[in-house]
């Protein structure tokens, strides 16, 4: 039986409550607020699936990230871009055991000191030898946190991007602001040199989210969360052959 005590103490969860301007404005647009409202609902769904996952054979695939993997605003906590992404690559014949450790609210500080420790500590995959699977989409919460976290983003992009491990498959940061830009330049460089592999949102992400956001108009909906899947799909298909002829 494999050891579960690496998720015992993980919960899907930052340990930070929302911020000001997310309850403030969740007091007075019911579309936030019920958006909001399943933020919890939604990581305990995953806390238990990843309990589950734990005990389940087959090639493993280990999400790290933010709200936007954990499917807040989709109208379930399993109709995100993570399993439609799952879903398209068992059609072609590479199925896959989610793990997800992504966090609503989560900071990409926060993948580095929380969700990777996790990710280092899980027991092996069973029934396969093949290396597993990392995906990450992070960021936004740093660049809207503004202030000193802003500031930090190109850092502490940096910083994640030298603790990845090997082809692990990593979502650039589409928005037009200079710490963005700056935190991009760090994963283009991990490409380059063949370390990581980057789903480009700048081109490869929707190019419209008119009809794809959900009732905050921030987090995408079902058929955002579809189109994310769209810009994944390659890359992780990508990843996952490659590291099945080392």
């Amino acid at each position: 039986m494999p050891d579960l005590d690496p998720l015992l103490g993980y919960a899907n969860r930052t340990g930070r409550a929302p911020g000001r301007g997310v309850r403030a404005l969740g007091l007075v647009l019911p579309g936030v607020r019920r958006v909001q409202g399943t933020a919890i609902p939604w990581a305990d769904a995953w806390a238990a699936h990843n309990r589950t996952a734990l005990t389940t054979p087959g090639r493993r695939w280990v999400v790290l990230g933010d709200s936007m993997s954990q499917a807040v605003g989709a109208s379930a906590w399993d109709s995100g871009w993570v399993d439609r992404a799952a879903a398209s690559l068992a059609g072609d014949g590479l199925p896959l055991v989610v793990v997800n450790l992504s966090a609503t609210g989560a900071r990409t500080a926060d993948v580095v000191d929380q969700q990777l420790p996790v990710l280092r500590a899980l027991p092996p995959a069973l029934g396969t030898d093949a290396p597993d699977l990392v995906s990450v989409m992070v960021g936004s919460n740093d660049l809207f946190a503004g202030g000193g976290v802003r500031d930090r983003l190109p850092d502490e992009f940096a910083r994640m991007v030298a603790a990845l491990p090997q082809d692990a498959v990593v979502a650039t940061l589409p928005q037009p602001r200079t710490a963005a830009h700056r935190a991009n330049a760090h994963l283009e460089k991990a490409v380059a040199r063949g370390a990581l592999r980057a789903v480009d949102m700048r081109t490869e992400g929707p190019s419209s989210w008119r009809g794809r956001l959900a009732a905050d108009l921030f987090h995408p909906n079902d058929a955002g969360y579809a189109e994310l899947a769209r810009a994944f799909v390659p890359h992780l298909r990508a990843a996952l052959r490659a590291t099945a002829r080392d």
